[in-house]
């Protein structure tokens, strides 16, 4: 972050979206606000004004889309001094609070998702450029106040939204630490992983892990697949496993069985990378059952991985270089099917490479688990991450490079 930033008003974006109680409306888990507060004290330090922006929920998890004054006052806790808050994103309010900040003071802005154009569907709907951007409310708002944008957001890095692409256009933009780390450690497994490289693809948000089985396959990136969750599910059945009713309809109802052909082709092209679980867990009677995979069908909910393939999975993952993790093993919020995931993720705590564990439902689960120092890096990102290591642009990315190109060249 080359920049002169003493006196100066500095728009900072964080991603600092929090997993929110739907009873409560309390935040269940505030990582990513932790994870975020290195640069904004860094800055603080250099005597910046710092507005800051960030989102909160979408218009697609309405009980999530709530206003942030919580998150000012974990900040606060962590920064050290106060940040304020004003439930205005970028009106007139919004704007006399930036412009009253003095060196060294901050204040967290209204949620972002207020703003049509800062929303999913928006996005989705129109295929807007940066330059664009220009116009929208948001940017003709802030961007005359500010001396410079500094954006910390990797999480949000799949995104072609206003906040994460357009004030690079007008200001002086760096990254920040959190940007840069995580990029860094994505970049180690996508290019350069220490072999072998080992991933860990379960949980149910099954299109992240075919988003990047057939990318790190082809680049080599991983020399071992090991699938579980629903993941394993589908590419069982894509094997020809007869599973039995009660899973063949799950998967079927929530349209997983469109990865069949997927499934059936990385298995034809990559077929000796890619392990499938031996066997399986059911609950029968309130108590857990085991049974091989060489047995199904069974009319049963199949949760977890079994005993065998934990013994497999935890052989290959002791001897791997990389060790990247994406989803959990097994319905890991019931004591019943946590066994799997407990294994796993310790194997993982314990294994000498270098690990990585990403996505908002794998960390939660491996902070059950295992003390989460010991993990080489944990990503703040689930779209972003899977989008990354899937080879695609990030808007993001392509836009802070666009800006670096053109503060080089000035």
């Amino acid at each position: 972050m080359d920049f002169d930033y003493r006196g100066k008003t500095v728009i900072l974006r964080l991603d600092i979206n929090c997993p929110v109680d739907a009873d409560t409306g309390k935040l269940r888990n505030t990582n990513r606000i932790d994870k975020s507060v290195g640069t904004l004290v860094w800055l603080l330090r250099q005597g910046a004004k710092i507005a800051i922006i960030a989102h909160q929920g979408d218009s697609q998890d309405y009980k999530g889309l709530i206003p942030m004054a919580q998150h000012a006052q974990r900040l606060s806790e962590l920064a050290g001094c106060t940040v304020d808050y004003i439930d205005d994103v970028c009106g007139p309010a919004a704007q006399a609070a930036v412009k009253s900040l003095n060196p060294g003071q901050a204040v967290l802005l209204g949620n972002l998702r207020y703003l049509a154009e800062e929303i999913s569907a928006f996005e989705f709907a129109l295929k807007v450029s940066p330059g664009e951007y220009l116009n929208c409310y948001l940017v003709r708002s802030l961007a005359p106040l500010a001396d410079a944008y500094v954006n910390d957001a990797f999480s949000a890095a799949h995104r072609n939204s206003p906040s994460q692409v357009a004030f690079q256009e007008l200001l002086p933009a760096a990254a920040g630490e959190l940007l840069f780390s995580e990029v860094d450690a994505l970049s180690h497994v996508l290019e350069t992983p220490a072999q072998p490289a080992v991933y860990l693809l379960g949980g149910n948000r099954i299109s992240d892990a075919y988003g990047m089985m057939g990318e790190v396959l082809s680049r080599s990136a991983a020399q071992t697949i090991l699938t579980c969750g629903v993941t394993g599910l589908v590419m069982m059945q894509a094997k020809g496993v007869r599973l039995g009713a009660n899973a063949e309809k799950y998967i079927l109802d929530r349209g997983y069985d469109s990865f069949l052909p997927q499934s059936l082709e990385l298995l034809e092209k990559y077929g000796d990378y890619i392990h499938l679980p031996l066997d399986v867990a059911y609950e029968k009677d309130g108590a857990r059952h085991e049974i091989a995979v060489g047995d199904l069908p069974l009319d049963a909910d199949l949760l977890d991985i079994g005993e065998q393939t934990i013994a497999a999975y935890e052989e290959k993952i002791v001897k791997a270089g990389t060790v990247f993790v994406n989803g959990p093993p097994g319905v890991y919020e019931n004591p019943l099917f946590e066994r799997g995931s407990r294994a796993l993720f310790t194997a993982i705590q314990n294994a000498p490479g270098y690990t990585v564990i990403g996505g908002g439902d794998s960390v939660s689960c491996a902070a059950s688990f295992i003390d989460m120092s010991k993990i080489g890096h944990v990503c703040t990102a689930g779209g972003a991450m899977v989008q990354y290591l899937s080879g695609k642009t990030m808007p993001l990315l392509a836009a802070m490079e666009k800006a670096y190109a053109k503060n080089s060249k000035g």
